[in-house]
């Protein structure tokens, strides 16, 4: 798949991120957030991810973006920007870059 076919598929995944209450406000599973990622990712571009770090304690807030770390075989390191879609913790990627 070519790298703009990749990202458009990518930029349709939705991930159900679901929230989790911490110090009085709501923020990303991280954990449920990595899991997601990893398998969304796998489907949309065939590679192997063999790893996924997400930051923890993204307050849920419509429209903020934050990123994640992938890893995929071979060690290769690549960029997910995610986006929160809306308070429920809708998120959506919305591309990847390497490096």
């Amino acid at each position: 798949m070519s790298r703009t076919g990749r990202l458009g598929a990518l930029a349709a995944l939705a991930l159900a991120a679901l929230a989790a209450a911490g110090c009085g406000k709501t923020v990303i599973d991280d954990a449920k957030t990595e899991a997601a990622l990893e398998q969304n990712l796998e489907a949309s571009t065939g590679k192997k991810v063999t790893a996924v770090e997400c930051p923890s304690g993204v307050e849920v807030e419509a429209g903020a973006g934050f990123e994640c770390a992938v890893t995929v075989a071979g060690g290769k390191r690549e960029t997910a920007t995610l986006r929160i879609v809306n308070e429920d913790a809708d998120v959506e990627v919305t591309g990847v870059s390497s490096g």
